[in-house]
């Protein structure tokens, strides 16, 4: 018993440095954060109120909320499909996903956005060639709107919802599955009644962890939505440095981690992190 209070006092000491750097690095700020938005301009909860009046606010909010949950639905869902042929493909069609899965995290956000600039703008890639061809007369807006930010958000989120699905996929134990093709279920059904249900926990972890991503997503909304696809992290940003409304933006900030904290309690309440490994 003493052996076992001694090892937990050594652990204990051991990782206190790193929770106190986390605590400097994260905890402090916010508070900083969060006293900024009672106290400027004027101490009080009144930029709180303008979250609850300011149609300007809510437009972002309700909007930051649409992109985020077609970008997790999207994402999820071909992030689904590469799973499987990951985990249950040939060797050859596993090492060609994996490759595909693992290059995205070797180039920049910033490089990934402006790669679909040049794919997606009126002179770009896809509106020549479909012009080439005669299938349109006119370029297509595929840029500087919402639909561009979610192409861009979804490619830079598909990895990271790969993971937690093909673990779930990967633990799945195959003797239900052989049991209901023994009973006679046709493979669709297999897919939908059993398969997908049995890896409920993984889609679950990954909506929730492309939906974590999403809300504070800056670089990707600001290049492809040009300015018309205002997002919650643009807004804090155009509040801090352009406006400058230092209140309102440190306001809609601590809401906004607040709103994350909430999301990634409710993660690890729903799936077990092992599983996401």
């Amino acid at each position: 018993m003493r052996r076992f209070r001694s090892d937990r006092a050594i652990a204990a000491l051991m990782i206190a440095p790193l929770l106190l750097l986390l605590a400097f690095c994260y905890a402090v700020p916010f508070l900083g954060v969060a006293q900024w938005s009672v106290t400027l301009p004027e101490p009080g909860v009144g930029q709180y109120a303008i979250l609850l009046t300011d149609p300007l606010v809510q437009s972002v909010f309700v909007r930051t909320l649409r992109i985020c949950l077609v970008v997790t639905l999207v994402s999820v869902a071909a992030a689904y499909a590469i799973s499987v042929v990951w985990v249950r493909g040939t060797p050859m069609q596993r090492i060609l996903v994996e490759f595909c899965i693992l290059v995205p995290f070797w180039i920049s956000v910033l490089t990934r956005a402006f790669g679909w600039v040049a794919l997606l703008s009126n002179r770009g890639l896809v509106n020549t060639w479909l012009q080439s061809i005669g299938i349109i007369a006119a370029p297509l807006p595929l840029v500087r709107n919402e639909f561009g930010v979610i192409v861009g958000m979804s490619h830079f989120l598909i990895p990271f919802a790969v993971f937690p699905i093909a673990s779930a996929i990967r633990a799945l134990d195959e003797r239900v599955l052989l049991a209901a093709r023994g009973m006679g279920a046709s493979r669709t059904r297999i897919f939908w009644t059993v398969f997908v249900p049995m890896t409920r926990s993984g889609i679950i972890g990954a909506a929730l962890i492309v939906f974590v991503f999403a809300l504070g997503f800056f670089i990707t909304p600001a290049i492809l939505g040009g300015g018309r696809s205002v997002m919650i992290a643009e807004l804090i940003y155009l509040r801090i440095f352009q406006s400058p409304d230092w209140g309102l933006g440190a306001a809609i900030s601590v809401v906004l981690i607040v709103a994350v904290g909430v999301l990634m309690a409710l993660l690890f309440r729903l799936v077990n992190p092992r599983q996401m490994v």
